[in-house]
């Protein structure tokens, strides 16, 4: 099998992943939501908290099929190509923040002074610090580790998260757990996210912190073994049972540590790695099995535009949403901005609110699809 048909539904995959994060991040409304679009309050998991990990494995994917044409050696060039992708990937995400800011400071009264409080109350971290940090760290042990070897890499980094949190007793959304405490006295409590705990207490406890980097890590590296089973035969039957092995080894060892160790999203717990992993292995199996194997390939077109430039296509929806949340105007003696306008006044009385409200999202997909198809039918690729 060729290298481009087994990235097909790599693509597809990450295609999927990149429409879903688009639909969660931006309903009509925030205070009318299904319930398979919220995140997990706290332990537990929804559909919604599958789609960010997704792409991290997909991301490690793709990073063992980037870095074997290097052999998997460490030199001067690669170690390049590892910073130059996490200085890219933090410049768009800070560029990002500064141009909400810029935005949002048109109506403020004192534009220089709202501006000026931009750096002392960024958020260092977030989805796309958290890709860029995962992508060096992980290439860096995937250069570093024979890829047979991904595996025990990512157990050591989950077991010594589990004795991190195990030894903290840091399984409540409480200001006493290690990860608020980490993130709270490195980043400053003006730099992160705040959470509500089940008592009603904000807790300065950052989904994407410091310390839960480390199990994101191992993510990457399940991610990057998964790609070395894709490629490792040009069977495509063996490639579709070495991931339904993996995936179902993985899925169920996340099952069982969730006793232990319970699914959290926000902590991105060793659980949490391992059935998301599981999830997406066996997701991907499936894909291969449909796109490759069976050749129905019609179906996936849409989300292959998507997969072919994810992370700019994922940028331009959130300059879309800023753009859009600072045209402000009065209609009918309602103050809007043009997303409340379009939400309420098009969206709720076709649809209703909550149903109203996912219409937005998935209209918003359906925009970026424009965007996202002809340079996929031009084969332009936009890295970041």
């Amino acid at each position: 099998m060729s290298s481009q048909s087994r990235l097909l539904s790599l693509d597809v995959l990450r295609g999927i992943t990149i429409a879903g994060m688009i639909t969660v991040n931006n309903p009509g409304s925030w205070s009318h939501i299904y319930a398979p679009l919220r995140h997990a309050a706290w332990n537990g998991c929804t559909p919604t908290d599958l789609v960010f990990p997704f792409f991290v494995f997909v991301m490690g994917v793709a990073m063992y099929l980037s870095y074997r044409k290097y052999d998997f050696r460490l030199t001067w060039h690669t170690m390049g190509k590892l910073f130059y992708r996490l200085a890219m990937i933090l410049l768009v995400a800070y560029s990002l923040s500064l141009i909400s800011r810029l935005l949002r400071g048109i109506y403020a009264d004192d534009f220089g002074e709202y501006m000026r409080g931009w750096l002392p109350n960024i958020r260092i971290m977030g989805v796309f610090p958290r890709l860029a940090w995962v992508s060096f760290f992980g290439g860096l042990l995937l250069l570093s580790f024979k890829p047979r070897r991904l595996p025990w890499v990512a157990a050591a980094l989950m077991l010594i998260y589990c004795i991190i949190i195990g030894a903290t007793h840091s399984f409540e959304l409480t200001a006493d757990n290690v990860l608020a405490r980490v993130d709270t006295t490195v980043l400053g409590d003006n730099h992160i996210y705040h959470m509500t705990n089940a008592a009603g207490e904000r807790i300065g406890l950052d989904p994407e912190g410091l310390l839960s980097t480390i199990p994101c890590v191992a993510h990457v590296l399940l991610g990057a073994f998964a790609g070395m089973l894709l490629s490792s035969t040009h069977d495509r039957w063996q490639q579709v049972n070495s991931l339904f092995i993996f995936g179902s080894i993985i899925l169920l060892s996340g099952f069982l540590l969730d006793y232990a160790f319970p699914i959290n999203k926000a902590m991105w717990s060793a659980s949490y790695v391992l059935v998301t992993c599981g999830l997406a292995s066996l997701l991907l199996a499936l894909l291969t099995w449909v796109i490759d194997i069976c050749g129905k390939r019609r179906w996936s077109v849409f989300f292959e535009s998507f997969g072919a430039n994810p992370l700019f296509i994922y940028c331009l929806s959130a300059l879309f949403v800023y753009i859009s949340g600072a045209i402000r105007f009065t209609y009918h003696d309602t103050a809007y901005n043009l997303w409340s306008f379009y939400y309420r006044e098009c969206m709720v009385p076709l649809f209703g609110e909550t149903c109203g409200s996912l219409m937005s999202a998935l209209s918003l997909v359906g925009l970026l699809w424009l965007i996202a198809h002809p340079l996929y039918k031009k084969k332009i690729y936009i890295k970041i």
